[in-house]
């Protein structure tokens, strides 16, 4: 488990985001026994602070019961609160921690080709390489109206919707997924794992906040090599 930059989650947060994600995948079932702390804590490659510090979080969130003299185990059934939440994405074998490469950020007027969102004439046009846990998995191309509020590559964290929150004041209650195929577009970087042109996974999205229109439009590209899109119904 490694803090790739600045602007990443603080590793307690992604650890309790990636234990979180391995409980809806099915990877860690309700009831089970999570390994020793400090057998678990070398395998994340943290100190046993830090896997303690997420093991609370995850305690507090009710996905976890602490019996003294026994361990730390599962207990699936209760109410997420994650920072992925509305992250759809998945390895074959199920969740992943999901991180991200910041590629470029414009503000640029709206292309004809998207469809209506927000307020503006305007957006915040942000790229990105996104991964789970090491695993290179998709491009992607976010559009936030800029009425949501300034952005800047050297603010922006691994999960959008924390930056939405924490740095722009708004939450993001709800979206739509369309999910098909497309082609990798051009400016995807050589390190993506198919060429420009390829057919790939696709998924377009619109997002709202507090108000009728949305705020927020982004597509996706990604590599079914190497992952799913997932939707759990419950």
């Amino acid at each position: 488990m490694t803090n790739r930059s600045r602007n990443a989650l603080p590793v307690y947060v992604q650890i309790a985001e990636l234990i979180m994600r391995d409980i809806d995948a099915g990877r860690l079932l309700d009831g089970e026994r999570l390994p020793p702390e400090r057998e678990m804590s070398a395998s994340l490659n943290t100190s046993v602070g830090t896997l303690r510090k997420a093991l609370g979080e995850l305690t507090e969130k009710g996905l976890l019961e602490r019996i003294q003299g026994s361990g730390n185990y599962v207990r699936a059934g209760a109410t997420r609160d994650s920072v992925y939440g509305m992250f759809r994405l998945e390895l074959h074998e199920g969740g992943g921690l999901p991180r991200a490469d910041v590629l470029s950020v414009e503000t640029l007027a709206k292309p004809d080709d998207l469809p209506d969102f927000g307020y503006a004439a305007r957006a915040a046009r942000i790229r990105r390489l996104r991964y789970l846990n090491d695993t290179i998995i998709a491009v992607e191309e976010i559009w936030l109206d800029e009425s949501a509020g300034k952005v800047t590559a050297s603010a922006l964290s691994d999960s959008l919707y924390r930056f939405y929150q924490k740095q722009l004041g708004f939450w993001i209650t709800r979206a739509e997924d369309r999910v098909g195929i497309g082609q990798v577009p051009t400016w995807a970087p050589a390190t993506f794992t198919k060429a420009p042109g390829t057919t790939v996974g696709f998924v377009e999205r619109l997002s709202w906040a507090d108000k009728d229109a949305p705020i927020e439009y982004s597509r996706t590209w990604f590599d079914t090599d190497q992952a799913l899109y997932v939707q759990r119904l419950k």
